[in-house]
């Protein structure tokens, strides 16, 4: 049948598609993920973190994305600086795509005036995407009544197995005071070529990201942590995450509150004014978090699609991050007075 061919190659096309546009990985707790949100929040809690967050995105589909990253970030007070490292990877069912990169973060803090600050990131990262075509089913391997011919590729520069490695540049700008932040961040400023196709020239996108918030102290009265019995942190914080890549955009609006030892949060992701009904409205978050003690963060989250999509359909997506900040070096000596507004997840 004619048309069973060209739908299958026309599946191909939106496969090839998704590979060259989807290329971000995307993080609900983008907060508990910051040198991966923008290179300018390295070393900005003005302690040493090590962070590890995994997401597991449409599980109940067979286009199913999950998500991993390591991260560790730290404050030089002696130069002024953060350091950080990042190791990310992201694995789509479809085509059996592997994203793997690792990156190197700098960041340098200048004072604008009283606790008020600015700091100026930057970052090189090393990428290597890897693909098995294997699976997908050519117009030139099956006939007009859509058997399968039992032949390769043809006609076609693309292997069954194909690899691509470059080097990628970020940066960011993130200006905060005690009670609030704003930051904004560049990826992929060389747009580098990502076909599989020899000859053939498909630009990453750049992306940028606007994003901030602000903090309100709610930690008036008597209320007790009941972990450890002292006087618990009540903080709401409220907080947005722009983002815009080639065609597509994004918007995240929260509102996250903290009473310590737990955080519990809801966010809403869409675009209301823009766009088709999937770009208005995409999924609600809620988020759960929990402090152990010693520096010990642990953050749970769900999206639920609102999307056509749908929940039954795709099961959304389960995310989980945990992270553990300490002093160290020169850090112990205290006067954190710049560090950022405490946005855990």
């Amino acid at each position: 049948m004619e048309f069973s061919w060209k739908a299958l190659f026309f599946l191909m096309i939106l496969v090839q598609s998704f590979v060259a546009q989807a290329q971000d990985i995307q993080y609900s707790q983008f907060y508990a993920n910051p040198i991966y949100l923008n290179p300018a929040f390295a070393g900005a809690s003005e302690m040493s973190r090590v962070g590890v967050n995994y997401r597991n995105q449409w599980p109940g589909l067979n286009q199913s994305i999950s998500s991993y990253s390591a991260s560790f970030d730290s404050y030089l007070f002696n130069i002024n600086s953060g350091i950080g490292v990042i190791a990310n990877r992201s694995q789509q069912s479809q085509a059996n795509l592997s994203i793997s990169e690792v990156g190197l973060s700098y960041a340098y803090r200048a004072r604008l005036g009283f606790r008020s600050f600015l700091r100026v990131g930057g970052q090189v990262s090393y990428i290597d995407r890897d693909a098995y075509f294997g699976n997908l089913v050519f117009g030139s391997q099956i006939d007009d009544l859509g058997n399968d011919l039992g032949v390769g590729f043809s006609g076609e520069n693309l292997g069954a197995d194909v690899r691509h490695q470059f080097v990628d540049y970020s940066a960011g700008l993130l200006f905060n005071n005690e009670s609030a932040w704003l930051g904004v961040s560049a990826h992929h400023l060389s747009q580098p070529n990502i076909s599989f196709v020899d000859g053939q020239i498909s630009q990453l996108p750049l992306k940028v990201s606007a994003h901030g918030g602000v903090k309100f102290d709610l930690s008036g009265g008597a209320y007790r942590n009941f972990m450890n019995k002292k006087e618990n942190v009540r903080e709401l914080l409220l907080a947005f995450n722009y983002k815009n890549q080639g065609p597509f955009q994004q918007l995240d609006l929260g509102a996250q509150i903290n009473i310590q030892p737990l955080v519990l949060g809801v966010w809403y992701r869409g675009i209301p004014v823009v766009g088709n009904e999937d770009a208005q409205h995409e999924s609600l978050i809620g988020l759960v978090g929990i402090s152990l003690g010693n520096g010990l963060d642990v953050g749970y989250s769900y999206d639920y699609n609102v999307s056509s999509l749908g929940n039954a359909n795709s099961a959304g997506a389960h995310e989980i991050s945990i992270r553990f900040s300490f002093l160290a070096g020169s850090q112990q000596g205290g006067g954190r007075k710049s560090s950022m507004p405490c946005f855990k997840y």
